[in-house]
């Protein structure tokens, strides 16, 4: 860091870094909301992301900024092999002034490489979690896991992937576990569920499920409708309403045609705010293969949402089975169809455990919380000697 003329040490300066095209994800929650909440540890923070000219998720991304008071940058970002992306960011780091360079995928995870080269700066990372796996993502999975060994700092969502760095052997001193976390006080429950209902013109009187996610494979949203069309075939009035975005949707729309055309399976798209969904709910169903730490379950637990979710990522570490939600096994169909069942037959534990959910969400995954974590990773790693040669030590 430089020091002022008055010998005054400034406020650190931190610039989030990320690849970004579509529909975005859920890290973009966490990501945006930063800035704002690590300002009261004496931090400035800023966010640039790297979206293809023209992509409607540019938009977005500006409304999200400005929701969330986050200073934003857009980079154009024209491909895999943009080598211009090293140099402006570079400059941008350079006119900010920043200190910690904080990637959160794997091309930005490289970039920072890059850029560390012309730019002198701590290098942290985030790792969300590798859960996409399909086309070129295995090989990308690679490449970043070879790039994260130049980290000086190692931030994961969930144990598993610290347990997944501590077997590339990268030195345990520079991994932490912070949990995801989100603003609690926004997501608070208002309305009750038939006015919600009422609201987003849902019908009063069927159970509604509800999942938000990308429409892509490792959701187990093909699972989750198969798993409605029998308990509906069984004659329980339930309708099922998916939130979001993705490759599978045109696959998903095939499927719900196979079986029901009275709409009682809908897939929404991509929303720009999901309270009102929520709390519409009966049940909230997270079915996926994998995950890191899911913001949507995060929400849903905060909006006191009876909630059912796989095994997965860091999903152990909020769903306490029995007391907070029920936690099933991946890809098990009977496991879910049982879940489901009882969370209608038993509305009044559902209560139980939704009360117990939003409480542990409160005391344990709030935003203040986890910048307090945070904000000690960065004033340990800008106290440390620092080492510009090839690979961090």
């Amino acid at each position: 860091m430089q020091w002022s003329v008055m010998g005054i040490e400034p406020r650190p300066r931190i610039l989030h870094l990320r690849v970004c095209a579509g529909t975005g994800g859920g890290p973009e929650k966490t990501i945006l909301n930063s800035p704002r909440f690590i300002q009261a540890e004496g931090f400035d923070a800023s966010v640039a992301y790297l979206c293809p000219p023209g992509d409607p998720i540019r938009e977005s991304l500006r409304d999200r900024a400005a929701a969330a008071n986050c200073p934003l940058y857009l980079l154009d970002d024209h491909g895999p092999f943009d080598v211009t992306l090293i140099s402006r960011v570079t400059r941008l780091c350079r006119e900010l002034k920043i200190d910690i360079l904080q990637s959160h995928d794997y091309k930005s995870n490289v970039l920072a490489w890059c850029v560390r080269k012309w730019y002198r700066c701590r290098l942290v990372t985030m790792l969300h979690g590798w859960t996409d796996m399909s086309g070129r993502m295995p090989l990308y999975k690679q490449i970043d896991q070879h790039f994260l060994r130049y980290f000086e700092s190692l931030i994961c969502v969930s144990p598993d992937l610290v347990e997944e760095c501590e077997r590339l052997r990268i030195p345990k001193e520079r991994l932490h576990h912070v949990p995801n976390a989100i603003d609690v006080e926004h997501f608070r429950r208002r309305l009750d569920p038939i006015s919600a209902k009422e609201a987003i013109q849902a019908r009063p009187d069927r159970f509604l499920i509800g999942s938000v996610g990308r429409l892509s494979q490792e959701k187990g949203f093909d699972r989750l409708i198969q798993a409605v069309v029998l308990l509906q075939q069984q004659g329980f009035p339930l309708d099922l309403w998916i939130a979001g975005d993705g490759p599978e949707r045109e696959e998903l729309t095939r499927i719900i045609g196979q079986h029901t055309t009275d709409g009682s399976i809908r897939l929404l798209g991509q929303m720009a705010d999901l309270r009102m969904f929520y709390q519409a709910m009966n049940l909230f169903v997270l079915n996926s293969t994998r995950e890191g730490l899911p913001n949507v379950l995060l929400e849903a637990m905060a909006l006191e949402i009876p909630s059912i979710a796989t095994k997965v990522g860091g999903v152990p570490e909020l769903i306490k089975p029995g007391k907070t939600g029920y936690l099933i096994e991946p890809q098990n169909d009977v496991e879910l169809v049982l879940a489901i069942r009882s969370a209608i037959s038993s509305p009044e534990l559902g209560a139980e455990m939704a009360a117990a959910g939003r409480k542990d969400i409160v005391e344990q995954f709030g935003f203040d919380a986890r910048m307090k974590k945070i904000a000690t990773i960065y004033r340990d790693l800008l106290e440390k000697p620092r080492h510009w040669n090839s690979k961090s030590k």
